[in-house]
């Protein structure tokens, strides 16, 4: 168990030096951040000097070296738009995203499998029919489409929720949150659903289709011959031997909650950090562009790795294969 975990993080350790390379390489060709930092009455010697500041008349691995190094330590450097520490930026505007990634995760995932098992279980009925037809509008429409829709329907027509912002907040610690405020928690719903509603049908059909070919296997077929009831067999073995392929696809998605609420918090202005990246890259805000690309990037490899280890601790094949090599 201990190598495999020492191996999965070197491995993950890796693939976070190869893509923060990429990243910080391709910033190298979005453009000059002087541009927009200097007004047109700019000299030569105030470009050379603005440059000297902020360290790109350094060679390249130099400068992605102390980058690497100041990241370790939390530390992204200086925004070259607000002029502040990109640290201090990005938590400002990490609870909006992380408070919205988290409803949405949890919705996929609850009504996901729920669905996912009422469908399979119930394949013939018209409802399971119903949904199934229905689901077919969160796969196929685009993220930004149906959140232009959800805003049309119940903010411009309905006038039940808000189209736009965070709503009120209120300070608990250094955290910002909505979840203690009636218009904070309205406001999190259509970007909430908007968000989640592609990974919910994605749960959906994937455990839909798992159950489906579990339920044809001998053993269940074994198990109703012995007589255990329904319930029984649908939730303690079927369900069970399901998760196992689910549990890869929703860790995968739950880290693409994050990274796509770019599209998300641009529809409804939502003040996190996907918001922030978009437009930092407006004004090439290279340091603000690095670290985001940075932290989905840490986000995404640790998901994997508690993907694989809890793939380890189900997947009793394997342990066997672990021991036999």
């Amino acid at each position: 168990m201990l190598a495999y975990i020492v191996r999965r993080a070197f491995q993950s350790f890796v693939v976070l030096l190869v893509v923060g390379l990429v990243a910080f390489s391709m910033f190298r060709f979005v453009g000059d951040p002087i541009d927009n930092m200097l007004g047109q009455e700019r000299t030569q010697a105030d470009i050379e000097r603005l440059r000297g500041e902020l360290g790109l008349d350094l060679p390249f691995p130099v400068q992605y070296f102390k980058f690497l190094q100041g990241a370790a330590q939390g530390n992204f450097g200086v925004s070259y738009r607000q002029g502040r520490p990109v640290s201090t930026i990005i938590k400002e505007r990490a609870p909006a995203t992380l408070e919205l990634a988290l409803v949405s995760g949890v919705l996929a995932i609850t009504v996901g499998i729920g669905l996912g098992v009422f469908t399979a279980i119930r394949r013939r009925g018209f409802a399971a029919n119903a949904i199934m037809t229905i689901s077919l509008v969160g796969v196929s429409l685009p993220t930004f489409l149906i959140g232009i829709l959800l805003i049309y329907v119940f903010s411009v027509e309905l006038n039940l929720l808000p189209s736009f912002g965070r709503g009120e907040t209120v300070m608990i610690g250094g955290w910002s949150t909505g979840f203690l405020t009636a218009s904070g928690l309205k406001a999190l719903i259509l970007p909430a659903i908007t968000l989640g509603l592609y990974q919910m049908t994605l749960i959906m059909r994937l455990v839909r289709s798992e159950m489906l070919e579990v339920l044809r296997a001998d053993y269940i077929r074994f198990a109703r011959a012995r007589g255990l009831n329904d319930r029984v067999i649908n939730f303690r073995h079927a369900l069970k031997n399901t998760l196992v392929p689910v549990i890869t696809i929703t860790g995968l998605q739950l880290g693409s909650i994050i990274a796509f609420a770019i599209i998300t918090e641009t529809v409804f202005q939502w003040p996190g950090v996907g918001l922030l990246f978009i437009n930092a890259i407006q004004f090439v805000d290279i340091p603000v562009m690095a670290a985001y690309l940075m932290l989905i990037s840490v986000m995404f490899v640790s998901i994997n790795l508690i993907v694989d280890l809890l793939y380890y601790a189900i997947d009793p094949r394997l342990r066997t294969e672990g021991k036999t090599t």
